[in-house]
């Protein structure tokens, strides 16, 4: 809806990680180094931790991209509270290999000889494991026993762990010191700062097409960051409801005071609580502020006007699509 009000390409802010998207921040870039060095190592483990919402997902995106093809064999697994055992299926599944009903001492056997192959054809297999936090000590230790495995002199598999902060803790402790051992580089990767949120909010809405419509106040950019605390999927968020926002309000300026009113709004849809009344300390009419009633009537005027722009707007879609179908 708001894409097309302001004469977008596609949509700036979508939430679903996209490569063409990625923006090489400070601590994108620091992180994204620290990959290929380890990548340059062949072998043991990368680490990279962030909080939700800090890019890890795309600066793995960002990542397999660049990689070339002829040389990696890499697969992606997004896990949950698995055991070892169904880990390892998970693993064998990822590379393609079947194995149904087969025991761990199959399940090892079956990838040795995957990976023999592989590097007899001049690639590496690489596995990311996405959410490493939720594995239980276990299966991160059948992930430390597959880097045991050596051909030639040479292991041909790396590992690459994505996990929020609380994996950091889990790697300081005792029984992952094996584990730990062979993790050869490592990297937190923490939010934007205010400079750097401006820029990566101009660097998507360029990427999507943006001729400078809407235009942002300055200070609108400082309450974005204050919202976000930096967080690129928090700060796609709150973008694309502000996008929504001034396209059902018509208004082609993104203003400090729409910032804010927008944020508390999705906070307390977020929250699932109902908008709370803020106390005016001005002369009082008929028992409530004069100011807080008008100000009250205001946004319910401008709410009706926005409802009736979303029912407008969903209509023109609707006839657009049975056209389509025509």
């Amino acid at each position: 809806m708001y894409a097309d009000y302001y004469k977008l390409t596609t949509m700036p802010f979508q939430l679903t990680p996209d490569g063409q998207f990625f923006f090489g921040s400070r601590e994108h870039s620091r992180a994204m180094a620290h990959l290929v060095y380890g990548l340059a190592q062949e072998e043991g483990f990368i680490v990279i931790t962030g909080e939700i919402g800090a890019g890890k997902t795309m600066l793995v995106e960002r990542l397999w991209s660049q990689l070339d093809q002829r040389k990696y064999v890499a697969v992606r697994l997004l896990t949950t509270q698995l055991g070892g055992d169904d880990l390892l299926r998970m693993v064998v599944a990822g590379f393609g290999l079947s194995a149904p009903g087969e025991d761990k001492a199959s399940l090892l056997q079956r990838l040795e000889r995957h990976f023999t192959d592989q590097q007899r054809s001049g690639r590496r297999c690489l596995l990311v494991v996405d959410e490493a936090q939720n594995l239980p000590i276990g299966a991160l230790e059948e992930l430390r026993m597959l880097s045991n495995i050596t051909i030639g002199g040479r292991a041909p598999f790396q590992g690459v762990l994505l996990g929020q902060p609380q994996f950091r803790h889990m790697l300081a402790g005792e029984e992952l010191e094996q584990l730990r051992q062979r993790v050869l580089a490592s990297y937190h990767l923490g939010p934007l700062d205010a400079a750097e949120t401006r820029a990566y909010i101009e660097h998507r809405l360029t990427t999507a097409g943006w001729s400078g419509l809407p235009s942002f106040e300055e200070a609108a950019f400082a309450t974005i960051h204050r919202h976000t605390d930096g967080i690129p999927r928090r700060i796609n968020t709150l973008c694309s409801r502000l996008l929504l926002f001034g396209a059902l309000d018509e208004t082609t300026h993104i203003t400090e005071a729409i910032a804010d009113e927008v944020a508390d709004e999705l906070r307390r849809d977020l929250a699932g609580k109902s908008a709370a009344a803020r106390t005016v300390r001005e002369p009082v009419a008929n028992g409530e502020p004069r100011s807080s009633v008008e100000a009250r009537l205001n946004r319910v005027e401008a709410s009706l006007k926005r409802h009736d722009r979303i029912i407008k707007s969903a209509v023109e879609i609707g006839v657009q699509l049975l056209e389509r179908t025509r």
